[in-house]
């Protein structure tokens, strides 16, 4: 499960619309808000290309993002 908040906060921090991003990851923009508000799961492909967007590059931090509990 996403922690929706902690991506929310990274994603406005690194100044990147949420479109460009959707279209980054070949999602719409209603794809991308469903899978950040975990009503659908991100691929691992997905968690990955978001990762380098984000410059996420801590396993610690995507573990914390990416498999909140």
């Amino acid at each position: 499960m996403t922690d929706t908040a902690e991506l929310r906060k990274i994603i406005n921090e690194s100044g990147f619309k949420y479109k460009f991003i959707a279209k980054s990851l070949g999602l719409t923009y209603y794809g991308l808000q469903r899978k950040i508000d975990n009503e659908s799961e991100f691929k691992a492909s997905e968690i990955s290309a978001l990762c380098r967007i984000l410059n996420i590059n801590s396993a610690k931090e995507k573990e914390t993002i990416f498999l909140k509990n």
